[in-house]
């Protein structure tokens, strides 16, 4: 009974042993990888804030103005479908002077989302939509109609920079990098950077217009990559 707990023991000890080598025979790092794209496509957010006493006065003052910039940008060429609405909103507004809640008149807001493929022409929109009453502007987004060739470059970015990681860390333990284990991506994203929307409306420029400058398209990806390791 003694020689068989031995032999029980001994077989745990090379277990754990067995674990703590294998354990001691894998470095795990997390690489990543960016690749700047220029944008091609943008959406416009703009639209109309009216005020009234009235509530269906308010409303019908948005929507008059809405109709008159939809109908500009469609004579400037914007097809129809690339016009729709985005957001519509309409709330009470109130004096509380003296301590006394008094309702003074109602906002009604409407907001439009222009897609516009081409870029050079988003100030022009911009500035037709404003000329034909708008008076908000909300913000652009930009994307790029294609990045598949981005976010392979950016994958192969990431493994580059997860084996420079491995090879300083096992460099620095005094290892020998002997292969991939397992590589697992973590996700490929696509964010704006750099963007910038601008009025230019210069006094001794009086036909001066609303300058924008398309962002760059950050493409990023991230992974995980365990490598094996000689002692």
């Amino acid at each position: 009974m003694r020689k068989i707990l031995a032999i029980l023991f001994a077989l745990s000890v090379l277990t754990a042993c067995t674990a703590t080598a294998s354990a001691d025979s894998e470095i795990t790092v997390s690489g990543t990888g960016q690749v700047l794209v220029p944008a091609d496509t943008a959406v416009v957010s703009l639209g109309v804030s009216a005020t009234d006493r009235e509530v269906l006065n308010a409303q019908a003052k948005a929507n008059e103005t809405i109709a008159a910039i939809r109908e500009a940008l469609i004579s400037r060429g914007i097809s129809e479908g690339d016009i729709n609405t985005d957001y519509i909103n309409i709330y009470a507004r109130y004096d509380y002077s003296d301590g006394v809640e008094q309702l003074t008149s109602y906002n009604a807001n409407s907001t439009l989302a222009i897609r516009v493929d081409n870029i050079d022409q988003v100030g022009e929109v911009i500035d037709t939509a404003f000329g034909a009453g708008a008076n908000t502007l909300n913000g652009i987004s930009f994307s790029a109609s294609d990045t598949k060739e981005a976010r392979e470059e950016a994958m192969r970015a990431a493994v580059e920079d997860a084996k420079a990681k491995a090879q300083i860390l096992a460099d620095a333990a005094g290892l020998q990098i002997r292969g991939i284990e397992e590589i697992a991506e973590q996700g490929t994203y696509s964010s704006e950077r750099g963007s910038m929307n601008t009025f230019k409306a210069a006094a001794e420029d009086s036909a001066a217009g609303t300058v924008i400058q398309a962002a760059k398209l950050s493409v990023s990806s991230t992974i995980t990559v365990t490598f094996q390791v000689d002692r």
